[in-house]
């Protein structure tokens, strides 16, 4: 039975999109998606009548990145229009909601004007808007996607299914980078700094102690594949880390069977392991529960069909 009351992944993200779509669309060029085209805007604001949002999550905007937009507004304008809001306490002045940078780069350009939509926003609306906002920048490292997914959830109670469906994103996706977030700080400065991958940090999660081990990995360059490796021998296997699996050890996973190990054990909220036999033949699924209220959860559900 649906629950009337439940929150959807606020306004937040339609305001991005569709419920920020005047009437009046800019003419889409040959061949452009008009869904895609911009949008006029309701109307041109000062530039210092607007404000940026004091709780913006992103802090950090890169000098060379802000110039190189800078120089295209310079050279076509604004083509999407900022979303704001009438600032709280000051009369005829605007805050941002969505658009900070273009409001920057503007700036920087010189601009007396920017092209804005002018929407009613309550402060939660505003602040939803400016995580998923960040979430759908294309520089994010995985920590500040991870960070971007957790705040949704632990600010406006979204589920990891609701997150997902209303990013595009398949629940694995979000649960394996909320995982990156246990890891320990020093760890995640490496994932920060670009010198451990997702990939690799995912590896070492498990460890007893990943820090070590995240050392060893940039110490050494190991891969991916590598790291899994010696996560495993630091867990008290004979796996020489950097030595691909010899012919009668047991191979690799491939990238399917790992990918289905992730969308079970988020589905099911426990590990899930599967180890397939070579060839054509079966294998073994293993689901590992941490309490008797998971067990009873799991066998509920394999039986709910039955009977």
């Amino acid at each position: 039975m649906s629950d009337k009351k439940e929150r959807r992944l606020g306004r937040g993200l339609s305001a991005l999109m569709a419920d920020v779509q005047p009437a009046d669309p800019v003419r889409p060029e040959a061949g452009q998606d008009p869904a895609t085209a911009p949008r006029r805007a309701d109307q041109a604001v000062p530039i210092e009548r607007v404000f940026p949002n004091p709780e913006q999550p992103r802090r950090s905007f890169t000098p060379e990145n802000l110039e190189e937009l800078a120089a295209s507004i310079r050279e076509k304008g604004i083509i999407q229009p900022l979303i704001l809001r009438a600032r709280p306490g000051h009369s005829g002045d605007y805050e941002i909601v969505a658009g900070e940078r273009r409001w920057r780069a503007a700036q920087m350009a010189k601009l007396h004007e920017v092209p804005a939509l002018i929407r009613d926003f309550s402060d939660t609306e505003v602040l939803e808007v400016a995580i998923i906002e960040n979430i759908q920048r294309a520089d994010l490292n995985p920590l500040e996607e991870a960070m971007g997914y957790r705040q949704l959830m632990d600010r406006f109670g979204h589920t990891q299914e609701k997150v997902a469906e209303a990013l595009g994103k398949s629940r694995s996706h979000i649960a394996n980078l909320l995982r990156l977030l246990g890891l320990p700080d020093v760890v995640q400065q490496l994932l920060r700094d670009g010198k451990l991958s997702a990939g690799h940090a995912r590896a070492l999660i498990t460890s007893d102690d990943p820090a070590s081990l995240a050392r060893q990995v940039v110490d050494r360059s190991l891969s991916v594949r590598e790291t899994e490796r010696l996560a495993k021998a630091a867990a008290g296997g004979a796996v020489d880390p950097a030595r691909p699996s010899s012919q009668g050890q047991r191979t690799e996973k491939d990238a399917d069977t790992r990918a289905l190990e992730g969308d079970l054990s988020a589905a099911l909220g426990m590990r899930v392991v599967i180890d397939h036999a070579d060839g054509p033949g079966g294998g073994k699924m293993t689901i590992t529960y941490n309490d008797l209220e998971q067990l009873d959860s799991l066998c509920g559900r394999l039986t709910g069909g039955l009977g």
